[in-house]
């Protein structure tokens, strides 16, 4: 079929025609709607002229096993893009499964899940547990899908939840837009080879479970680790964490993390180390002794016990932020988030205090849920979400200017709708900037003409950010 649509073009346009007359005949007889139900005849074209250059680069032997790619061309040669979205993104989230499940799946689910959450996840099986948001960001953070294919993929998730036939609406997609989609799902998730750190991070983990590490070994794979990004080092990091406190963890690969994890420690940021003292405090709370056992020795390595919060509200307003975060970024948000916000109100009191610990994260959730998930404004929620952001002080304020430096934020300026609320926000935290090089830089941000979501990578952005690096920590 394909190769009538694409050899002979000229005779496309007529059989399509010819299609949509019997169907359209079929509809009325039946007394059903008969107008805006196919995309038009130039747009499908749009779509076949371009099919033999994106598909050819699928691996022949994966592009046979690839149903939702022909049930896609099946939906778009009916003019019913809607639904090629639809299928199109069925087959990046199963291709994206079957990448993650060849990886390490304890990795995986310690970077992705959190909380209590974390023991409903064990093999491949429950890879389906994870929101679609969720199995995209864990993929970004063990480095199997790049940073702009992130936040491509955060795109078109959007467009699957607001444009496909996954929900009824009435948005236009045009053939280029679906192609372009398509070759984006290829190249980024499809036929992506993995990164190389990603192979050697994960032959590493398999390694450490077999072989016994000594000092000289240790000192070799040390160079490795000075290879690593802050980001892989703190994903690397946690890994060890999980691993080391799993009850049926033997002694032969916590030997090993002893000699590596020293090693890892001075690369990892502050925010990492605190989420370790966080989980420690989750298995004291829950009466998780082995565990909590474990994971006072993990620290008690590099001698990280200042890490181990006094306050067990940490952990608290800790889960309130989680739930929250996975409430507004499921599809049934604006139901589901309001709850949450309110929970999370009734924890941290009035005024809020918030232990610094969780500073960062609190603040950084708050702008999250603030800039809506782009496709509307959950107005049961958003007044909570005001009355906490009026309680920031200096540095909450600076931290939120601060978050389109960050995937998660950065990722949603690509909306519209995000983008608006990202400035509202930020004129609404003016007065509670005090810093000159802070006010500097939001008055810059606030004039910038260029993209929100690329505004981290421009050269001016970049020299005033130099000034505030302290602030970054």
């Amino acid at each position: 079929m394909t190769t009538e649509l694409t050899n002979k073009e000229n005779n496309y346009p007529a059989r399509i025609n010819e299609f949509e007359k019997g169907l359209i005949s079929f509809l009325d007889s039946h007394n059903l709607p008969t107008t805006g139900i196919f995309n038009n005849v130039d747009e499908r074209l749009r779509v076949f002229s371009n099919i033999d250059y994106v598909i050819k680069q699928i691996d022949p032997q994966l592009s046979q096993k690839s149903i939702y790619l022909s049930k896609f061309l099946a939906a778009s040669a009916s003019g019913l893009f809607d639904a090629s979205l639809n299928y199109l993104w069925d087959e990046t989230i199963l291709q994206l499964r079957k990448r993650v499940s060849q990886f390490d799946l304890e990795y995986f689910y310690d970077i992705t899940v959190g909380g209590e959450r974390r023991k409903n996840f064990k093999d491949e099986s429950d890879l389906v547990k994870l929101q679609d948001s969720e199995l995209i960001n864990g993929a970004k953070e063990i480095e199997l899908i790049s940073e702009l294919g992130f936040k491509h993929l955060t795109y078109i998730n959007y467009m699957r939840n607001w444009a496909s036939a996954a929900h009824p609406n009435q948005i236009e997609i045009t053939g280029l837009q679906l192609i372009s989609w398509l070759e984006t799902c290829i190249k980024e998730v499809i036929s992506l080879p993995i990164p190389s750190a990603a192979i050697q991070i994960k032959k590493l983990l398999s390694n450490i479970r077999k072989e016994p590490i000594n000092a000289e070994n240790a000192d070799q794979i040390g160079v490795f680790l000075t290879e690593l990004s802050e980001e892989q080092s703190n994903s690397l990091a946690m890994a060890f964490f999980g691993i080391y406190t799993r009850v049926d963890t033997d002694n032969l690969t916590r030997q090993n993390i002893k000699w590596l994890l020293p090693l890892l420690w001075k690369a990892i940021d502050e925010e990492t180390k605190n989420s370790f003292g966080i989980k420690y405090g989750y298995f004291s709370a829950n009466h998780e002794t082995e565990q909590k056992k474990l994971s006072r020795q993990f620290l008690e390595i590099v001698e990280g016990q200042k890490y181990i919060p006094d306050d067990l509200r940490i952990l608290e307003i800790q889960s309130a932020l989680n739930n929250l975060a996975n409430a507004h970024r499921a599809t049934n948000n604006f139901y589901n988030e309001p709850p949450f916000a309110r929970e999370l109100r009734r924890i941290i009191g009035t005024p809020p205090k918030i232990p610094n610990a969780i500073n960062k994260g609190y603040v950084l959730t708050l702008v999250e849920v603030y800039l809506t998930n782009g496709n509307g404004v959950t107005w049961e929620a958003q007044p909570i979400y005001r009355e906490l952001i009026e309680h920031f002080d200096n540095r909450q304020a600076t931290i939120a200017l601060l978050s389109f430096t960050t995937d998660q934020i950065s990722s949603s300026l690509q909306l519209g709708l995000c983008k608006l609320k990202f400035v509202e926000l930020l004129n609404f935290l003016r007065p509670k900037i005090t810093n000159a090089s802070t006010i500097e830089l939001l008055d810059f941000v606030l004039e910038f003409k260029g993209s929100y979501a690329e505004m981290r990578k421009d050269s001016r952005i970049i020299r005033v950010l130099k000034n505030l690096e302290i602030l970054l920590k």
